[in-house]
């Protein structure tokens, strides 16, 4: 992988990383409202998340960054306009997709599903705008 392909799946990642934790800061208190619509909200209380998530999450954005970077290197996109369009299709594709089935399948609630796939959304549509001006 060339150096600049591998700094721009970098950036790529960080920001996927950041844009995912806005996304979840944001709309976390509806998700927590949607997966547990009868408990009483906590009193002021952090969330503490295990330091080992960190260390997920920041694959998992490694990877999709690759990814899309990857895609967009085959498919020639060189504008953010393309990359935009990569990203839309990958999610309706992809996210969407299994969101759907998660809803009709394992009886997910949609609210829960509309929210994770926001973030897939947005990951993917801003994934895409950056690699798309890669070159």
């Amino acid at each position: 992988m060339p150096e600049s392909t591998l700094l721009l799946v970098l950036i790529a990642a960080v920001v996927a990383f950041a844009s995912g934790a806005l996304y979840y800061v944001v709309l976390g208190g509806r998700l927590a409202a949607t997966r547990a619509p009868s408990a009483a909200p906590a009193a002021a209380s952090p969330v503490r998340t295990p330091l080992w998530t960190f260390a997920v999450e920041t694959g998992r954005c490694l990877v999709l960054a690759g990814v899309v970077t990857g895609l967009a290197a085959q498919a020639r996109i060189d504008t953010w306009i393309g990359g935009l369009v990569l990203g839309l299709v990958l999610w309706i594709g992809f996210p969407a997709v299994l969101w759907i089935g998660a809803i009709v399948h394992e009886n997910t609630p949609w609210r829960v599903a509309a929210i994770h796939a926001g973030d897939w959304l947005v990951k993917l549509l801003v994934l895409g705008a950056i690699v798309g001006v890669r070159g």
